[in-house]
């Protein structure tokens, strides 16, 4: 299948593939992913922490993990608020070498992962009572990160929706039957 083709500036026509598009995105997020292992390494050296950098590309995300090490949990803070900034000044050193906005998604010590999990466990327990009562049910204010894991979940329960109301730093899920 191709996708565009253009003159090479001779006779010869180049043509540009799906799979070109697909690899050459995939190995953007791949350099994105080696930047961001390289800033955090240098981090992790300053600090004094010991830790495993793991790199993986999920979907249109480079993902970082940071694992191993006992003083890690100092790096996610109280309610992943040293994440979400450790995150954010992640994105933005691989902004500065790459020229291009970053959405690379930064895990350390497990926590957004079991963070993922909980939320998935509170959306299908609200969705279940919803269904049982028949009435709305609201949920405490949440991230756009964490009320999307939770539209996911509830997402794959029939009889049941989802919506956000309210205005951050407020803004929550309501699960609602259908």
């Amino acid at each position: 299948m191709t996708v565009e083709t253009e003159t090479d500036g001779g006779d010869a026509t180049v043509a540009t593939t799906a799979v070109d598009v697909v690899n050459d995105a995939e190995e953007a997020l791949i350099e994105e992913g080696e930047i961001a292992g390289d800033y955090l390494e240098q981090l992790l050296d300053v600090l004094d922490f010991d830790g495993d950098i793991d790199l993986d590309v999920e979907g249109d995300r480079a993902i970082v993990s940071i694992d191993g090490g006992r003083d890690l949990t100092k790096l996610v803070g109280r309610n992943g608020e040293v994440l979400d900034a450790l995150q954010e000044l992640t994105r933005l050193a691989v902004q500065q070498a790459t020229g291009v906005r970053s959405r690379l998604m930064l895990d350390v010590a497990g926590w957004r992962a079991q963070r993922r999990a909980d939320l998935s466990e509170i959306g299908i327990a609200a969705a279940k009572r919803v269904l049982e009562s028949g009435a709305p049910e609201s949920l405490s204010a949440m991230t756009p990160f964490e009320r999307k894991i939770v539209h996911d979940a509830v997402a794959d329960i029939d009889g049941v929706a989802s919506e956000s109301e309210g205005v951050e730093p407020n803004r929550h899920v309501v699960v609602v039957p259908e």
